[in-house]
């Protein structure tokens, strides 16, 4: 991924100095459980370990398999040649009845532990500011619109709160996405543990925090993987619905609330007045990309029999670049939510704009209550509405001029039908169960 949508916390993940040393973790932990059987001292093991937290060796790797074309082989002849003078048993037992996806998929998945780790306390920063912002406009009236058109009013915390409730849905795939991907396997060439029982690969993997794969072939299955970029795929999804949001009430006509703008900040190099919701609009498009690499990733579940190589070169692409975009996409919508300007008046000025038309459910129900039948009452209340419309006056004043609806609804029960307060009456509880104290 470009340095551009990328932030170093997660970069740093997918490092090849990174990747090298967290095969190198598997490598170890396998030969720390034959340690005993294989008569490998403690030593030498350290001389290995050593090996792992010093100088660089991508590059020296990277040479190597110019000749070799094998990335794990290469790694193995660079390891052999530097341990081989002061660990002999280590060079000898190193990969010892392993074949390359054992220790390819199985650093592959303490990689995407450490990602997911950062996305979750991504999404955890994400909901923490969002939380006092739901709060503090719990009772703040805006109108709430469907097909762009304006429905009934809306407290703008209670939007709010369905982002956040829309986060914690996000979180707990995520986390179930994590513990399908915390999944390795040491189960030899074809999975059939030819030549080690599964006991050591459980106690391997037990080291490395790693749940043992059910069953499987040469590689760990594919579903898992796709699984988690599912997981980031919805979860862009939910960020991108809410950068949108935010994108329609900064429209100038609308103008209910905007991202920050910082002091010097340019809009445009034409125009000096303008304050674009740029953040938002690059959530919206960077959510696309997360998307098409979900798409990749069922691609890559379908492999030739016990297995074959048509899904590395997809991972290698997909899995750093949905992680890295997911995570800028988080830090950068916690800093449009953390600096959210909204106008309370704007909202009030566009709640009314439609003269009273967004009471009319209100007025159909009490008209309902009278006895009257919903399409009689559907028919008066629409009637009234469309004069509105085309008039400007009031829908209180045009439905009280109404023959039909004087003879049913008293003036104060139609005034009732009014009142902006009942439409608020359930956002405690809903914000309640929403996660919001």
């Amino acid at each position: 991924m470009i340095e551009r949508y990328s932030r170093p916390v997660m970069t740093a993940v997918w490092e090849p100095e990174r990747r090298i040393r967290r095969m190198l973790e598997v490598e170890l932990a396998w030969l720390e459980v034959l340690a005993g059987p294989k008569r490998i001292p403690k030593g030498e093991l350290a001389v290995l370990r050593a090996l792992m937290t010093g100088g660089p060796l991508a590059e020296k790797i990277k040479e190597v398999e110019e000749s070799t074309g094998h990335d794990v082989v290469a790694m193995l002849k660079v390891v052999s040649e530097a341990v081989k003078r002061k660990a002999p048993r280590v060079d000898q037992y190193l990969h010892f009845g392993l074949t390359s996806s054992d220790v390819l998929d199985t650093a592959l998945a303490l990689q995407l532990v450490e990602a997911a780790d950062i996305l979750l306390a991504g999404w955890k920063g994400l909901l923490a500011a969002l939380r006092p912002l739901a709060k503090r406009h719990a009772g703040t009236w805006m109108v709430g619109r469907t097909h762009g058109i304006h429905a009934e009013p809306l407290p703008f915390g209670l939007k709010l709160a369905g982002w956040h409730a829309e986060g914690n849905r996000c979180v707990a795939r995520l986390e179930t996405a994590k513990a399908a991907v915390s999944t390795g396997k040491l189960s030899g060439a074809v999975g059939s543990y030819a030549h080690f029982p599964p006991s050591v690969e459980a106690a391997v993997l037990r080291r490395l925090g790693l749940k043992v794969e059910t069953v499987s072939t040469q590689v760990v299955p594919r579903d898992r993987h796709a699984e988690f970029l599912q997981a980031l795929a919805l979860s862009a999804g939910a960020l991108e619905r809410w950068a949108l949001e935010v994108r329609h009430l900064q429209r100038t006509e609308v103008l209910e609330a905007e991202e920050p703008f910082g002091k010097g900040q340019k809009g445009s190099s034409a125009m000096p007045h303008k304050k674009n919701p740029i953040l938002s609009e690059n959530i919206c498009g960077l959510a696309r990309l997360v998307r098409a690499h979900a798409l990749a990733g069922y691609e890559n579940m379908a492999l030739w029999h016990e297995r074959d190589i048509s899904h590395s070169s997809v991972e290698r692409v997909s899995l750093p670049d949905a992680t890295i975009l997911l995570d800028f996409m988080l830090a950068r919508f916690t800093r449009v939510v953390s600096g959210l300007v909204v106008y309370p008046d704007n909202m009030r000025r566009n709640l009314e704009k439609s003269n009273g038309l967004v009471y009319s459910q209100g007025v159909l129900l009490a008209l309902i209550d009278t006895g009257l039948g919903r399409h009689d009452a559907y028919d008066i209340v629409q009637r009234a509405a469309m004069e509105t419309w085309r008039t400007g006056v009031s829908f209180q004043q045009t439905l009280g001029s109404d023959p039909a609806l004087r003879a049913r609804l008293s003036p104060a029960r139609l005034a009732a039908c009014f009142d902006l307060k009942k439409y608020g009456l359930a956002t405690p509880a809903v914000m309640r169960r929403a996660g919001i104290n």
